[in-house]
């Protein structure tokens, strides 16, 4: 899901400084859900491995 969020983030820099703004928009938002969705789960992951007693990567 990470190599998502950076996909949708080097096209929005690249449609970005190839004017294309609504393009550049969508794709910027769309890395932005997608990078607050990976932090969640990873902190959701990293707690489920403390409860369990196991150590997080």
């Amino acid at each position: 899901m990470l190599g998502w969020t950076f996909l949708f983030l080097i096209v929005a820099l690249l449609a970005g400084a190839l004017g294309f703004t609504g393009i550049a928009g969508a794709s910027m938002g769309i890395a932005k859900v997608l990078f607050f969705v990976f932090l969640a789960l990873m902190i959701i992951s990293a707690v489920l491995h403390v409860i369990r007693g196991k150590k997080p990567l």
